[in-house]
């Protein structure tokens, strides 16, 4: 008798801006079906979806319920199926937020502070003239900027690196949920590239 993987979780209470709307992680977050998940959550889906793809191409009976297959290959979709689907009941949260607070909590800060009106400050005669920033200063700046952008690139470096590890590990098993977990470690490496690329832009600018 097939019996569900064990996966250690923690059932969260409620939902907090920054975690994942489904069970309230804040681990690995990445936007999945225009909701903030986590990394669990979307493997788990992954698993679920590519289920439902191979059963609907087939013409099979819907999930859920019995597991009677024609095949084993059908049966392995039907029983990971079944066992993703109860990790996510699982950790899924006590009370699941409200989609309108969801995407209030998602909009930019910045987008509030644009809409904004500008106070405007009162001029004062007696008031000295601001200089320029000399040279010096600039400099300065600048030179704290890189500083900060090395960090967050040997920081990205790290998380490629983990991220490669992972695959490696992966490399030649089988089995739903690898295939799926491999999709959601190759989406995580595409993000970290592409971050990577946009700072070395913004490194050449300086």
């Amino acid at each position: 008798m097939d019996s569900p993987a064990t996966t250690s979780t923690v059932r969260i209470a409620r939902w907090t801006p920054g975690g994942c709307v489904w069970c309230g992680s804040t681990d690995s977050i990445e936007t999945y079906r225009n909701e903030p998940r986590c990394g669990l959550c979307r493997e788990k889906e992954a698993v679920i979806d590519e289920a439902k793809h191979f059963i609907g191409m087939y013409g099979l009976r819907p999930l859920g319920g019995t597991l009677a297959s024609d095949d084993e290959e059908e049966r392995e979709y039907r029983v990971t199926a079944r066992d993703a689907r109860e990790v996510l009941n699982r950790i899924r949260l006590e009370k699941l937020p409200d989609p309108a607070v969801v995407r209030k909590a998602l909009r930019p800060r910045a987008a509030a502070a644009v809409a904004a009106p500008a106070t405007p400050r009162p001029a004062s005669a007696s008031a000295p003239a601001k200089a320029a920033p000399t040279k010096k200063s600039q400099a300065g700046v600048t030179g704290i900027d890189a500083i900060e952008l090395q960090s967050r690139v040997e920081k990205l470096l790290g998380q490629l690196t983990a991220v490669d590890e992972q695959i490696s590990a992966l490399d030649g098993a089988q089995g739903l949920p690898a295939r799926a977990r491999l999709k959601d470690l190759d989406k995580q490496r595409t993000t970290v590239l592409s971050t990577l690329a946009a700072l070395e832009k913004a490194r050449r600018r300086q």
